[in-house]
């Protein structure tokens, strides 16, 4: 690995990597597929019920005359995406260890670390609940008026000069909000799953990795919003396999920027180990 390792910087239990090329994201996401055509059935059964239940939520919106809050809600769910695809975080580190994958597994990943994993998720989704609001409250204060369904939304926002304000200071705030949430949950969720390492430790030092590696993950966050993107265009069909894609990749990018401490790493139960 081509990093430059940071010793004796920052008073954290982890080492922080400073990566010297920018374009690592693009080795982060090839690994990812890599992972994801060696387990395929795992990844588009994981991937496929994320597709059903985004399909139940957009429909349910839909008939209740709030369609225009789909795409709000699909913004958020990148904010949650981190903490949704813990058990194939397992999937990757199995795959690196030379271990079998098994669907059973990746259901049964959250184990010993389940008590910081969920203090994780319950920050994300404060943070994907203050987005809705301000969504909402930004929608109310440019027009008055609660979200439309989602053919008029369409052509009265986002089809008409009349929603340019609205589009420019929304995607400004979702930016905003988008960048605070990435560099919180870059490298926390699969540290979190990976050692024994409280919360607020795995949170700062993913604020560090990022600060330490801006220009790196900037591409990387980007790449995550461009691969999204994709899958949300085809319908949610193509989220079956951009979102195992990104998990897997979000672990391999997570062993290049924390430096591996044999110290910290969480150990395998021995009936794991022996199977």
């Amino acid at each position: 690995m081509n990093a430059q390792v940071r010793t004796g910087t920052y008073r954290l239990p982890v080492t922080i990597n400073t990566i010297a090329d920018v374009d690592r994201s693009g080795r982060w996401l090839s690994a990812g597929w890599r992972d994801f055509r060696r387990t395929p059935v795992i990844s588009l059964v994981y991937g496929g019920a994320f597709v059903l239940i985004s399909f139940g939520l957009a429909y349910g919106l839909i008939a209740a005359g709030l369609g225009s809050l789909v795409l709000p809600l699909a913004g958020g769910f990148v904010m949650l995406g981190p903490i949704l695809v813990v058990g194939l975080y397992d999937v990757s580190r199995r795959l690196e260890r030379d271990q079998p994958a098994r669907l059973g597994d990746v259901f049964n990943a959250f184990g010993e670390s389940a008590g910081q994993l969920a203090a994780m998720g319950v920050t994300l989704l404060i943070a994907y609940l203050v987005w809705v609001e301000v969504a909402l409250f930004l929608f109310m204060l440019f027009f008055s008026l609660t979200p439309p369904p989602l053919d008029r939304f369409l052509e009265d926002v986002v089809f008409s000069l009349n929603g340019a304000p609205l589009l420019i200071v929304g995607s400004i705030v979702g930016a905003a909000f988008g960048a605070v949430v990435f560099s919180v949950s870059a490298v926390s969720v699969p540290l979190i799953y990976d050692r024994p390492i409280d919360v607020i430790t795995a949170i700062s030092a993913s604020l560090l990795a990022v600060r330490e590696n801006w220009r790196l993950m900037f591409g990387w966050a980007a790449m995550i919003v461009l691969v999204i993107a994709c899958g949300l265009a085809t319908f949610l069909v193509g989220l079956a396999v951009a979102l195992p894609v990104l998990a897997y990749a979000t672990w391999h990018a997570y062993r290049d920027l924390i430096a591996v401490e044999d110290s910290l790493v969480r150990e395998e139960p021995l009936a794991a180990q022996a199977s």
